[in-house]
């Protein structure tokens, strides 16, 4: 294998991770093959968060102020009863998180992310990206990995020093890793919860039914012991992006799958008028199996694979860190492997040893907002009182660990 094939690295999945992971090889002077099985680089999904944790890396990357031409600096993060829509508590965002964290606060549309990351992956001459390309099989050896790519009914033979799975919860690359790690292949689980998507115009009659009991600058989530409601400005506040959960029976894995509405609407019952209102207008409502992925399950083999991002450790969105720990994973995989030339499996033992706190914590984290947004009766008392004591600065103190983290 010839110096520039033994260094290349080869991406499967051209999601948020794969894209980020592609640019931070190549900053590190790696030559990336990104292949994304989709014909088409259309991004799914609607909004999402990215706290300073991630913008960080993305200014670092060279995305950030491509990102700003369409997304938006929410001014807090705010709590409210959707019985009452009363305050519950608030953390400043907006200048005060720059100052804080020494990067942004974003909300934006998937989409308008996706497009950020291409735009600046296409102006690197290092990364070369490849759609409708399958990664089907590996063989590993002492030289690193060979992949064999499906393209256009044709299959390829892509060899490099590392293969990284970045295909998502479902993804095809975590099987491979388990056969050669000599573990059973974990699958994707339910977590029996349904998010119900959907955006709406700002001038649009539910876009103004928003305005009216939330705040139109700031990302706001409603609690009820049946549901919580997410929803913030995307697009330069042109849109707002509405995603509420609730318990569910399993549906059609995908981004854009359909439930029985009946089901939300019973979960709202006891909301305030106002949003109730809000949430018949707004639909319909595209509804996403929410999945896990079991994160024993090793990450790294070392003979040159990597998972990242929602391909190694899905969970659910309830710190509204997916995409900044897929961001992160990217970043910090580039860097560990890079630090390691001689010793590529300690680079990639080391960073796997050093994300998995993190990411448990984050989980963790998860796992007690949707404990104290769902509490009913004297919990739900306990956490308003709770709640009542934190100023906004020890609100923001209390996510210094989170988004005050920068790559080590």
């Amino acid at each position: 294998m010839d110096d520039m094939r033994s260094r290349q690295v080869i991406i499967a999945g051209a999601g948020i991770a794969g894209l980020t992971a592609a640019l931070a090889f190549a900053e590190h002077g790696y030559p990336v093959q990104v292949f994304e099985q989709a014909q088409r680089m259309d991004a799914v999904g609607a909004g999402l968060q990215l706290s300073p944790n991630a913008t960080r890396i993305l200014r670092q990357l060279g995305v950030l102020d491509r990102l700003l031409l369409t997304a938006v600096r929410p001014e807090a993060v705010v709590l409210k009863d959707a019985a009452t829509l009363r305050e519950l508590a608030r953390v400043p965002l907006g200048q005060a998180a720059e100052a804080r964290w020494r990067a942004p606060y974003l909300v934006a549309h998937r989409a308008d992310l996706q497009a950020a990351l291409t735009a600046r992956v296409a102006e690197v001459q290092d990364i070369h990206l490849t759609t409708g390309a399958r990664v089907g099989s590996i063989a590993t050896g002492t030289h690193g990995v060979t992949a064999s790519v499906e393209i256009d009914g044709k299959t390829v033979e892509m060899e490099g020093s590392l293969l990284v799975g970045a295909d998502g919860v479902w993804s095809s690359v975590r099987a491979l890793v388990d056969s050669t790690s000599g573990t059973a292949s974990p699958r994707s689980r339910f977590s029996g919860e349904l998010a119900w998507r959907t955006t709406v115009a700002a001038d649009s009659a539910a876009g103004q039914a928003f305005a009216a009991i939330g705040a139109a600058d700031c990302v706001t989530t409603f609690l009820h012991p049946g549901f919580h409601m997410v929803a913030y400005p995307v697009s330069k506040g042109d849109a707002f992006n509405l995603v509420a959960f609730t318990r569910g029976e399993r549906i059609a894995e995908g981004w854009s799958g359909h439930a029985d509405p009946g089901i939300l609407a019973a979960a709202i019952r006891g909301t305030a008028p106002g949003l109730a209102r809000l949430l018949e207008m707004a639909g319909p409502w595209l509804t996403w199996p929410l999945h896990t992925v079991e994160q024993k399950q090793p990450w790294t083999t070392p003979d040159g694979i990597a998972l990242i991002g929602d391909a190694a450790h899905a969970m659910t969105p309830f710190a509204a860190q997916g995409a900044a720990m897929a961001i992160e994973d990217a970043a910090t995989l580039a860097g560990s492997f890079a630090a390691f030339p001689v010793e590529p499996a300690r680079g990639l033992l080391v960073w796997e040893n050093l994300r998995r706190p993190r990411v448990a914590k984050v989980a963790r984290r998860g796992a007690l907002n949707h404990l104290a947004w769902h509490a009913a009766g004297p919990v739900a008392i306990a956490r308003n009182l709770f709640l009542k004591t934190r100023s906004p600065e020890k609100l923001a103190t209390d996510l210094d660990w989170l988004y005050g983290w920068q790559q080590q």
